[in-house]
């Protein structure tokens, strides 16, 4: 079978939730047996999401080979339970970084470079890329921004000159529309969708399935007049109605019919219903938990939780394991202090330090560290998280009062936490930190070793600073614990405290491999301690009949 392509893309307004129904759909697909991949296309000029702020972009999610990319490939992941890789995000700054340096070195032989058909080519060229591998069966290609904007018109012209290089029986697009509920009039509006519609066919693609989302259910009546206006069937008139658990979504777009059509369409020779066993009981799990707890993350960037998307998802996924539901709370860093510490975390049964970039904000990571290491809360410091632990062990229990890490203070006494040295020499910012999986092996009689069990594992990192070595021994006479070093440059990736229910902080990065059919050993193991924690205190997890 020819690989497929599917495109999606988006119309109305931005954040409708494309990344979702991408990888919901190419769940249901890969359910019934197919190979599916999904690879997002972002028309923003930037080369990568690097070096953008957290602000402005959210997290960074960071594939095995090391490329920065956006965060619906964290979606991929996920919902697939596949490994994605550079050639899953694709950005305008990387396009016409690419084009310019062939035009430099000649390859177009002294021909004008223009949109059309150099940067088509080099977008359509990213896209076959992926099929012409011969490992999937199908590949679902979602445009980021709205049909219109400006930055995104090569991506559209790019997909309707692939419906006829590839043939159409081999390509399908699908249009994600928002249908407005106006509660004054209570009525539904088609309007929008209509014009979306009308745009993107005035630009060429015209959508074989349009998905709209909406607050409330469609009526039959509602999509008759899409379908008749927007010159579909009213069977690929999809709704996709709010849903409590992104979860939820591929289940949602079963029941609507979503795969079945997509394979109808392209005549895909599979499975007749999608095995979704294991992926009902998870959501069952989500929606009905047994107990409750309550977890801190402390961060700096807490008012955007696309921030810790990652994080948050992987806590849903140990919480599940673990049969209770996390209420999360979201610390702002800043305004932990050591008088206030108590009141801002002394409810909690588990203290999560989350990763991040730049002096503000560490202080009270720090002393949130202080008040889990002293009062037996277990702790999960990732990155940063695990750098202000470090620093935090040295000052208050080794007496190096003025430990610090050099990039909040480069003429520290005590560098505890160092710039890697084959860091220092680098300037440029985009692409050069430590970036994608390495090794580590992990001692024994370690709570890492309890949660992995296996002595080598592999994770994913994005960091530029190191537990330095030279007071390796210092920390590790007063009782901190190498828990998992990098055996091929001796690199400390987990410390622990033995007398400690759970204390790790980690290196790497974990969530960024946790997936729903896979949820990451240490994370499980974190809430696990959480759950014995709340047990424990006087107060007795709150029962627990919903996912509310």
């Amino acid at each position: 079978m020819a690989t497929k392509y599917i495109f999606v893309t988006g119309g109305v307004t931005s954040s409708l939730g494309k990344g979702i129904i991408c990888a919901s759909l190419g769940k249901l697909l890969s359910a019934r047996g197919l190979k599916v991949t999904i690879q997002k296309l972002d028309p923003y000029i930037n080369v990568d999401p690097g070096t953008m702020n957290p602000y402005e972009h959210g997290e960074v999610y960071v594939t095995d080979d090391g490329a920065e990319t956006d965060l619906d490939l964290g979606h991929y992941e996920r919902f697939l339970g596949i490994n994605t890789s550079q050639q899953n995000n694709v950005t305008t700054g990387r396009i016409y970084y690419d084009v310019i340096m062939k035009e430099r070195q000649g390859a177009y032989l002294g021909k004008t470079v223009q949109v059309i058909p150099h940067i088509t080519d080099e977008i359509k060229s990213r896209i076959l890329e992926l099929g012409e591998t011969g490992e999937y069966d199908v590949v679902i290609v979602e445009t980021g921004g709205t049909v219109g904007d400006i930055e995104g018109l090569p991506y559209i012209e790019a997909m309707r000159q692939l419906r006829y290089d590839v043939g159409k029986k081999n390509t399908l697009s699908i249009h994600l529309t928002l249908v407005p509920y106006l509660r004054a009039a209570r009525e539904l509006k088609t309007k929008p969708t209509q014009h979306s519609v009308k745009t993107i066919y005035e630009i060429g693609l015209q959508p074989d399935i349009l998905v709209c989302r909406a607050e409330v259910p469609l009526d039959m009546s509602i999509r008759r007049k899409i379908a008749q206006f927007c010159n579909v069937d009213v069977e690929d008139v999809i709704a996709s109605i709010d849903a409590e658990s992104i979860y939820e979504v591929p289940l949602m777009m079963l029941e609507e019919g979503l795969d079945s059509q997509v394979i109808s369409k392209l005549d895909i020779k599979c499975k007749d219903k999608p095995d979704l066993e294991n992926w009902n009981e998870f959501v069952n799990a989500v929606k009905n938990p047994k107990k409750r707890i309550k977890i801190g993350l402390v961060g700096k960037y807490v008012e955007h939780h696309d921030a810790y998307i990652s994080i948050v998802e992987s806590l849903i996924h140990a919480g599940a394991v673990n049969g209770c539901k996390i209420n999360l709370e979201w610390v702002q860093s800043d305004e932990v202090t050591p008088e206030n510490v108590d009141k801002k975390l002394g409810h909690l049964s588990g203290i999560l330090v989350a990763p991040g970039f730049g002096g503000r904000g560490i202080e009270g990571k720090i002393s949130a560290v202080k008040y889990a290491r002293e009062n037996k809360v277990p702790f999960f410091g990732i990155c940063l998280g695990m750098q202000c632990a470090v620093v935090e062990f040295a000052r208050n229990v080794c007496g190096m009062n003025e430990a610090n890490s050099t990039e909040f203070n480069a003429e520290t006494k005590f560098p505890v936490i160092d710039v890697m040295p084959d860091q220092k020499d680098i300037l440029e910012t985009g692409g050069t930190m430590r970036l994608g999986s390495y090794d580590c092996a992990l001692k024994k009689d370690t709570n890492s070793l309890r949660a992995y069990k296996q002595e080598l594992i592999n994770e994913r990192h994005r960091h530029r600073y190191e537990l330095n070595n030279e007071f390796r021994e210092t920390l590790e006479k007063a009782g901190l614990v190498m828990a998992g070093v990098n055996p091929d440059r001796d690199l400390v990736e987990i410390i622990e405290l033995k007398d400690h229910p759970w204390f790790t902080g980690v290196q790497f990065h974990p969530e960024l491999k946790s997936k729903v059919v896979e949820p990451h050993p240490i994370f499980v193991g974190f809430v696990e301690a959480s759950l014995k924690k709340a047990e424990a205190s006087r107060q007795e997890p709150e029962k627990s009949n919903s996912a509310n």
